[in-house]
């Protein structure tokens, strides 16, 4: 398994979000994790791509326990083994769209050459190979959200965590973005959980859930 949770519990005061979640991903699996606003999906995205801590549970990525890792351990864990892709792209606008890409395989400090060939090489992939030059004020919503996954590809994850990554894209882009996802579980075996409102999107997953009273079903 890819990712394991067990019991995964968080509040926020006295109000319980999540309340025992158990959850495990194979790799080379695309889930889809839907349910109404408030219901705790992005808690659990968050919880599960370590950008928040559990109030109790346990949870091994990559047969890594994540309980046993210090602050900077875990951002460095972070960096080598897990993706995001959000609906808002957070592309740094001072950057070309290969730049931006670059950017998790330099705080690795891997080989700077190396870096800027995977790059080139995803974006190629990804149909960019005229935008590597361009800033993101210069590319459409849906060519940046492509910078985006690209970015996320970079180091070769275990995982990729997408939080609503339709939900500023037109119909054509989201469309697009779907079958990108599909390409990439076929081609790299890339694993994929997505936390959507979008029908298609999730009706496209191998396994969809829905987050539901604080659990999932």
């Amino acid at each position: 398994m890819v990712l394991e949770a067990k019991d995964i519990h968080k509040s926020y005061g006295s109000l319980e979000i999540l309340k025992g979640v158990n959850l495990e991903i194979p790799k080379g699996e695309i889930l889809s994790i839907v349910g109404k606003s408030g219901a705790g999906k992005s808690t659990l995205l968050h919880i599960l791509g370590t950008l928040d801590w559990a109030d109790n549970g346990e949870m091994t990525i990559a047969g890594q326990r994540i309980k046993s890792l210090k602050a900077n351990q875990l951002a460095a864990f972070r960096n080598r083994h897990i993706g995001f892709v959000f609906q808002f792209h957070h592309l740094l606008p001072e950057f070309t769209a290969l730049e931006n890409v670059c950017i998790p395989g330099f705080i690795q400090r891997k080989n700077d050459t190396e870096v800027k060939r995977r790059a080139q090489e995803l974006l190629d992939y990804l149909g960019l190979h005229d935008r590597l030059t361009h800033k993101p004020m210069q590319l459409s919503g849906g060519e940046q959200q492509r910078v985006a996954v690209a970015r996320a590809l970079v180091n070769q994850p275990d995982i990729i965590f997408a939080d609503e990554p339709t939900g500023n894209l037109d119909s054509s882009a989201s469309r697009d973005l779907h079958q990108l996802i599909r390409q990439l579980r076929n081609d790299y075996g890339q694993t994929f959980v997505i936390v959507t409102h979008n029908k298609e999107l999730a009706e496209l997953s191998d396994r969809c859930l829905e987050m539901k009273d604080g659990l999932l079903v």
